[in-house]
């Protein structure tokens, strides 16, 4: 087992690898930016090491640094979190060339998943449904056009380096198609350095789900069953739950099996997503790995008592996994609380928090890194907090959220906290029907 390990990310993710490692016995390393200098994870971890200025670029990003800050701390592994550096694969090779062991994936299964298109071919390859679309990258705006034909409007146009909506358009006729091809690789240009695309069926009517797997070094994957990710805005998810309202027992089983084939075929190994979309009629289709922790996966470790982080850790050490699937004994709900005004079309809102209280009680569990004082600074993404919220049905659960809710005060920043309460009393959303198109009709009461 790791003696210590180095967290190379900020906020609750590090706090959140801090408080396991400490149930484990393993000492922890902190990085930060001079902008994270007040920052909790900073207090809390055994050892913390400045890495560079506010920008990402850097200090979070700056992989010379943070292997520097691993080497003099004597640090034997790194857990990149989510976000950063988690899924780059140059940074989990200089890892492993270092001698220290990255809590992730290897750069090979990186590069094999992290790439769409690529991934999608092997998801084919192993058997696993993906939507009817291009075989890899279109060259030109005529392969895209006798394409679009025989798939059959409306298609997807996706970036294949693409995350975060960037380079996604969806071309309901064919009129429209020359304009999205042409604004969707402009826009991946200028995001990623790379104007690859593909194209995808549009599924309509869609859900988000994703299943939980782990995977060891043996060649052994399981599933943890299912979240529903469909609450999204602008593709970014505002709220997550487990099991999916949506989900029946044997669409849940050939999902985990699809989800542990396509895990056991690329011989995967630690925590990781499989993503599906699922229409109207109930067909899934994969869209994408993501080999990394989810920034959801504590509504999971609600329903079934496991520690993800610790899986990992565990994975990572050697150790092999039970092989056994789960099935979620309750329900659980994550709201994503921001640092953002809804009523201002979710703009940032920054600044120091003059007042906080958490709610707390039976069920509630509260993930952050902020505290009573605490300056939100603009350099990173808006996130501040995770409320979940599990109970023995999604009916109590949802009653859960609300009593919480309403119990979370934070003021001297805007929070989406009110449109979490909002959320929680929507018709469509308590009755579970909703899709990822949900956002486009919800509007904010005063």
């Amino acid at each position: 087992m790791f003696k210590k390990i180095l967290i190379a990310n900020r906020g609750e993710i590090a706090m959140r690898i801090i408080r396991t490692c400490r149930e484990m016995g393993i000492k922890t390393v902190a990085v930060y930016s001079t902008a994270d200098s007040d920052s909790l994870h900073v207090r809390f971890a055994d050892e913390a090491v400045c890495i560079g200025p506010a920008p990402s670029s850097e200090s979070y990003l700056k992989t010379p640094n943070i292997i520097a800050a691993a080497e003099i701390t004597n640090a034997d592994a790194i857990h990149p979190g989510y976000g950063f550096l988690s899924e780059n694969s140059k940074f989990s090779k200089i890892c492993e060339e270092h001698k220290i062991k990255f809590i992730g994936a290897s750069c090979s299964m990186i590069n094999e998943m992290g790439d769409k298109a690529t991934a999608k071919a092997t998801m084919k390859a192993a058997g696993v449904p993906t939507i009817p679309g291009s075989e890899g990258i279109i060259d030109t705006f005529n392969t895209a056009k006798k394409l679009a034909k025989e798939i059959g409007y409306p298609v997807m146009l996706k970036a294949t380096a693409g995350g975060g909506g960037k380079g996604m358009r969806a071309i309901w006729k064919p009129e429209d198609l020359q304009k999205g091809w042409d604004s969707a690789r402009q826009e991946a240009k200028a995001s990623f350095g790379n104007d690859g695309m593909y194209m995808e069926k549009l599924i309509e009517e869609p859900r988000h789900i994703e299943i939980q797997i782990v995977g060891d070094s043996f060649g052994k994957a399981c599933h943890l069953s299912e979240r529903d990710c469909s609450v999204q805005r602008r593709h970014q998810k505002l709220t997550e739950e487990t099991p999916s309202p949506f989900m029946t027992p044997a669409l849940r089983k050939k999902m985990g099996d699809a989800a542990v084939l396509a895990s056991e075929y690329i011989k995967y190994e630690g925590a990781g997503t499989v993503e599906f979309l699922v229409d109207k009629h109930r067909n899934f289709y994969f869209m994408e790995m993501n080999t990394r922790i989810q920034v959801e996966h504590p509504i999971t470790e609600q329903v079934i008592n496991y520690d993800l982080i610790r899986e990992q850790i565990k994975v990572a050490a050697g150790i092999p996994i039970s092989g056994k699937n789960y099935l979620p004994k309750m329900h659980s709900i994550e709201c994503r609380i921001n640092a953002e005004d809804p009523y201002n079309d979710f703009r940032p809102s920054p600044g120091k928090i003059t007042t906080l209280h958490m709610p707390g009680g039976h069920g509630v569990r509260l993930d952050t890194h902020v505290y009573s004082g605490y300056t939100i600074v603009p350099n990173y993404d808006s996130m501040i907090a995770k409320l979940i919220t599990t109970a023995q049905t999604r009916e109590e659960a949802i009653n859960k959220m609300r009593r919480a809710l309403d119990e979370f005060v934070i003021e001297g920043i805007k929070t989406t906290i009110p449109f979490h309460r909002q959320l929680m009393d929507d018709p469509d959303y308590i009755s579970g029907d909703y899709t990822t198109k949900f956002m486009e009709s919800f509007e904010m009461k005063a």
